[in-house]
């Protein structure tokens, strides 16, 4: 399956579909970690072929924490994906980042506490560098393109990632805005700690949609969110038709070397069944 696609876009709450796909089909993946949120699609989209995934799946049936990530990315890995545009709806802790507002954070913080955040395990170990969670290539071109398009952005910041499905207590959210957090979702990890060990670029459009609890005036309620979700779902259409034929395919940044040096158990030591499971990962380095 590899070459299907280069680029991937996993949808979050709102975004389950892209109108203007041609060529489409759906794929059903196996991989070693079970089976993602949903089937893949596949099509051409402003003239370059790309992979689908609905995080949540079609009918948003899955909740965060539950997220199979690990399949998630393999399968997309799988298909020769290797950049990936992430949706996530998200939470303001800033007063000048406002609803309906998108936001391009460049650091992640976790505060999440049931997710298995690696592919690695015991038998096989490795570590990745993660300084910079985001790839700030993939990151310039949707600023570049959401200018273009006179979209309300924002570029950098960070994105603390809750466990969920709750919102925040107000403790928290005031918590949060005192270590100087930008924006607060329930998805971005291990999304992107994945991608990273799968030497996959991988850039976050947080799309948000209220001000969490923080602000007295403007308590979150479902309502609220849903609004500014259609309004900023049908704005990130844009943005993804207009970013992709711009994207850069050479990829000189970290994300397509991170694995170089990054596994540390000695060949004799290591467990087959779980380097079977991680050739499409370091087959080419180890």
């Amino acid at each position: 399956m590899q070459g299907e696609a280069k680029i991937g876009i996993i949808g979050g709450s709102g975004l389950y579909e892209i109108e203007g796909l041609k060529n489409v089909k759906e794929v059903k993946i196996d991989t070693p970690f079970g089976q993602p949120s949903d089937k893949i699609i596949l099509g051409n989209l402003e003239g370059i072929n790309c992979a689908f995934l609905p995080r949540h799946g079609r009918g948003h049936w899955v909740i965060p924490a539950e997220i199979n990530s690990r399949a998630n990315i393999y399968a997309l890995k799988k298909l020769g994906v290797e950049q990936i545009i992430a949706i996530s709806a998200c939470g303001s802790l800033r007063e000048e980042i406002r609803p309906r507002d998108f936001v391009l954070p460049d650091q992640l913080f976790d505060r999440t506490k049931m997710r298995v955040s690696s592919f690695f395990q015991s038998g096989l170990v490795g570590h990745v560098g993660f300084a910079h969670p985001f790839c700030s290539e993939l990151t310039m071109s949707l600023y570049h393109s959401a200018k273009s398009l006179n979209l309300p952005v924002h570029l950098g910041g960070t994105y603390v990632c809750i466990e969920g499905p709750q919102f925040s207590t107000k403790a928290e959210s005031a918590v949060n805005r005192l270590l100087g957090f930008s924006i607060i979702g329930m998805t971005a990890l291990p999304e992107a700690k994945l991608a990273r060990e799968a030497e996959i670029c991988y850039a976050t459009i947080g799309l948000v949609t209220d001000y969490d609890v923080w602000k007295e005036e403007e308590h979150v309620t479902i309502k609220t969110v849903l609004n500014n979700m259609k309004a900023n779902v049908e704005n990130v259409k844009k943005l993804i038709k207009t970013v992709l034929p711009n994207l850069d395919r050479k990829r000189n940044c970290e994300c397509a070397t991170a694995m170089k040096y990054a596994v540390i158990t000695a060949k004799n030591k290591m467990d087959k069944k779980v380097y079977n499971k991680l050739k499409l990962l370091i087959g080419k380095y180890v």
